[in-house]
């Protein structure tokens, strides 16, 4: 139909973040022989939501699918430096493992005192501390408003930015092949995804069509006649430097007022969910922190009164509408089109799971290493919805 011009391949991804990569990555890996293209239409990654992320990884969630993949994901990132290795040059990703921390007031320490139930069941060495007890993890912690926190020493934070390139570079050493270019539209066919059409009007054709577009999944969705509850929320972190320094460096920490703060080398960052229209918007504003931020930070920490900004930044989170989860797995309205998309500021943490399970389902037809079934497209239609009481 598409003419002798079309090229021909056997899985497209559409998007190069972590996502994209890590599910090429994991098909390639678990011996799957066909050609799978990817196509990324930001070749430096100057706007891709990966590299503007905080980089946290924890497993204090509120629902068994997001603490049994955080979990897999801790174990992968523990060993990404070896296992993405090329020759003898390690895929370094400068993974802190310096905790999560859920500071707790009012009642909200009901609502840590469940999860911590619901972790412990899947094996997450989670544990609530005193208030008392925060002070030999933040010596500085202003505790008078708190009536504890809820604590996982083997959660951190690592460079997104490396973990993308590490990879990426595996996927190419593996037989994968990057396209920089924009995809236009999906193709289809008889109720069947068929391939896609780029900006400058070349055409790939592929049984297989995975939109991992994040912030820009709804909108390539939408095209094709297929709503996706997903809207691009603008996020910003501030980068700060304070006057005394801290005795120990921080775990990524969440006061109640859902404000986070964490080392980034020997600066700080922050920020939090603050409201704003959806929409793809990358300025950042020194008002934030100034106005919202700060008078908060430094009331938590002393130490945080003597602040200066060094930097700021804007990312995009794929914000899941319905119940702020992925959407994962297979469109039901159309064969070959699969979706790992809508991660709400998680996918980050989620890649490697996320790559192993459509790696398996693709290949296999079943998800084997972990059920990811709770997350596919269905649930909007069942009213299943997989509420994550822990967004940050």
């Amino acid at each position: 139909m598409w003419g002798d011009d079309a090229k021909k391949t056997d899985i497209i991804i559409v998007g190069g973040g972590v996502i994209g990569s890590s599910i090429a990555f994991n098909l390639l890996n678990d011996g799957y022989d066909g050609d799978i293209t990817i196509f990324e239409k930001d070749k430096i990654y100057e706007y891709a939501s990966t590299p503007r992320s905080a980089g946290g990884l924890r497993q204090l969630f509120t629902t068994d699918i997001n603490i049994q993949i955080s979990r897999y994901g801790l174990q992968k990132y523990k060993t990404f430096a070896e296992d993405m290795a090329i020759g003898t040059e390690k895929a370094e990703i400068d993974f802190k493992q310096r905790g999560y921390l859920f500071l707790a007031k009012g009642e909200n320490i009901e609502q840590l005192q469940k999860q911590l139930q619901l972790q412990q069941k899947h094996g997450v060495p989670s544990e609530m501390m005193a208030k008392e007890e925060l002070l030999s993890i933040i010596p500085e912690l202003n505790v008078d408003d708190l009536q504890g926190g809820l604590y996982c020493g083997e959660d951190g934070y690592l460079d997104p930015y490396s973990v993308m390139q590490g990879y990426a570079r595996k996927v190419k050493q593996l037989g994968g092949q990057y396209i920089y270019g924009e995809v236009e539209t999906i193709l289809t066919e008889r109720g069947k995804a068929t391939g896609v059409q780029l900006e400058n009007g070349d055409i790939y054709m592929a049984p297989i069509v995975i939109n991992c577009a994040g912030p820009w999944a709804s909108e390539l969705s939408e095209k094709i006649g297929l709503t996706l509850p997903i809207v691009p929320l603008k996020r910003q972190i501030i980068q700060f430097d304070i006057a005394e320094p801290l005795e120990k460096y921080l775990p990524l920490t969440i006061d109640p007022t859902g404000v986070y703060f964490r080392h980034e080398g020997n600066s700080l960052i922050t920020g939090f969910s603050e409201k704003v229209r959806p929409g793809i918007d990358f300025r950042w504003k020194r008002s934030l922190f100034e106005e919202q931020l700060w008078p908060i930070l430094a009331e938590r920490i002393p130490n945080f009164e003597r602040a200066k900004i060094s930097n700021g930044w804007a990312g995009i989170y794929s914000h899941n509408t319905k119940d702020q989860n992925a959407i994962i797995g297979e469109h039901p309205q159309l064969e070959g089109y699969y979706m790992a998309c809508g991660f709400s500021g998680h996918g980050m943490q989620q890649a490697p799971a996320v790559g192993k399970g459509l790696s398996e389902m693709i290949r296999k037809g079943r998800y084997e290493t972990l059920d990811l079934s709770p997350l596919h497209f269905e649930r909007f239609a069942n009213n299943e919805l997989i509420v994550e009481g822990a967004v940050v």
